[in-house]
């Protein structure tokens, strides 16, 4: 069942495909307007829509943020203007760098749904590390029944486990992480639902991970 946004993903994916091959301020000027229209305006209105299916079901505010299309280049060797992909975020007002927060990625051949931290400062490895010691035994459990996978985001993990962690530590692929973020496409049968229903069934599976983050750090 349609709730509106099923024609939106798929012009999402078709517009961000054409950008990928053609990232110039030539191509995107002459369908900026277009862009704003057909899909930032729906985008900010599905990123309100699920602040408040995610404040539903995990009883915590929310406060969504649609990332720019901008790219900054300015320390980068890829001088491409703009984004080939559609990012929303829903963080609680006020967390700091550990606190978890949920995440909805768009590329031309694919969705990511996400839970997580996308880095952490030396007092939240300090935070993560130990909770990881801990419970690691928990946290792996969640993330393997999720059906999920750990995301490669934010800065490269560390080659080795950090001191003063034991170099066979169980759980050494997580201490050496920097970052640490959990996702899943969207269901290959998500229109059936709708997308808004099925984001909020996806996020629902990430819970127990999200919460398991927030009472131990």
């Amino acid at each position: 069942m349609s709730d509106g946004f099923d024609d939106w993903l798929d012009r999402v994916q078709a517009f961000y495909g054409d950008l990928a091959r053609n990232n110039t301020r030539d191509w995107f000027e002459p369908r900026k307007d277009a862009w704003k229209r057909d899909i930032e305006g729906p985008a900010k209105l599905l990123a309100e829509i699920m602040a408040e299916e995610i404040a539903r079901i995990s009883g915590d505010a929310h406060r969504p943020k649609l990332f720019r299309i901008h790219r900054d280049v300015r320390f980068s060797k890829d001088k491409s203007p703009y984004k080939t992909m559609l990012a929303m975020l829903w963080a609680p007002p006020g967390g700091g760098e550990t606190a978890p927060a949920f995440y909805f990625g768009v590329e031309p051949a694919a969705t990511f749904v996400g839970c997580g931290m996308p880095g952490l400062g030396k007092d939240g490895l300090v935070r993560y590390r130990a909770m990881v010691d801990a419970h690691g035994d928990e946290l792996a459990g969640l993330i393997a029944a999720s059906g999920g996978r750990l995301a490669d985001i934010g800065p490269e993990p560390l080659k080795r486990v950090p001191k003063p962690y034991a170099p066979d530590h169980p759980h050494g692929d997580l201490l050496r992480r920097k970052a640490l973020a959990l996702g899943l496409p969207l269901p290959d049968d998500w229109r059936d639902a709708g997308l808004v229903p099925a984001l909020t069934a996806r996020i629902e599976r990430l819970l127990p991970f999200r919460d398991l983050l927030v009472r131990q750090l």
